[in-house]
């Protein structure tokens, strides 16, 4: 199956390098491009592509506000955010926005077409050099929300431990390592504590777990 990706952001040069690494892969296709927000509402809305690589600043509308409204359309598209090490007080805000990946602009060519490929399989996606200023954002939020804290109760005591490796950055290998259960067993657990929460993937999960208190950084 292809995968449909539309480019957002407002550097041509970015456009172009990010077109020619994916459309030298034979399972992605590059379906369209905007250079502003406003642009790239309406041909993601037009084209509902798989993936859209989405840049943070940009001319007008900006990238959160576009990835607000694409998640207010309930498009199947979902978002990888590129970004850069000085924009650390977007991360919390395009968390919260529903994107379901960070990637460096400086990521190499290899890093974009995984990444690309991951977030198309339903996985949530963060830029190892981007996890821990996930964190630091948090560190400086608002105390815990109590809707989100009294959500929790929904879960089993095994899925609670689930979801708080998850948001210290673990794998499901890992996760299965440090609770001795079976790899296929996490899996499970994560899928059934993202459906309980209402969440899509992996980076919504983090999120959650620093914003309802189950998870606070330095812990």
């Amino acid at each position: 199956m292809t995968i449909r990706v539309v480019l957002v952001d407002d550097q041509a040069m970015v456009r172009t390098g990010a077109r020619m690494v994916l459309a030298a892969e034979p399972d992605i296709e590059v379906i369209g491009e905007a250079a502003d927000g406003a642009s790239g509402v309406r041909v993601i809305t037009q084209t509902r592509p798989d993936v859209v690589l989405l840049d943070v600043r940009m001319p007008g509308m900006d990238g959160l506000e576009t990835a607000r409204r694409l998640a207010a359309a309930d498009l199947p598209t979902r978002v990888i955010v590129l970004t850069t090490f000085d924009e650390d007080e977007y991360v919390a805000a395009a968390l919260r926005a529903g994107v379901s990946g960070f990637l460096l602009k400086v990521a190499p060519p290899e890093d974009l077409v995984a990444a690309v490929r991951t977030v198309a399989a339903g996985h949530g996606l963060l830029d190892p050099a981007v996890t821990l200023r996930v964190i630091e954002s948090f560190a400086a939020a608002p105390a815990p929300d109590s809707e989100r804290a009294g959500a929790l109760a929904q879960l089993t005591d095994r899925e609670t431990d689930v979801l708080a490796l998850v948001a210290a950055g673990l794998s499901n290998a890992e996760i299965a390592a440090r609770l001795h259960l079976g790899e296929a067993t996490v899996k499970t657990h994560v899928s059934r504590l993202l459906l309980k929460l209402g969440l899509r993937d992996r980076v919504q999960a983090v999120a959650f777990a620093y914003e309802s208190g189950l998870v606070t950084p330095g812990r």
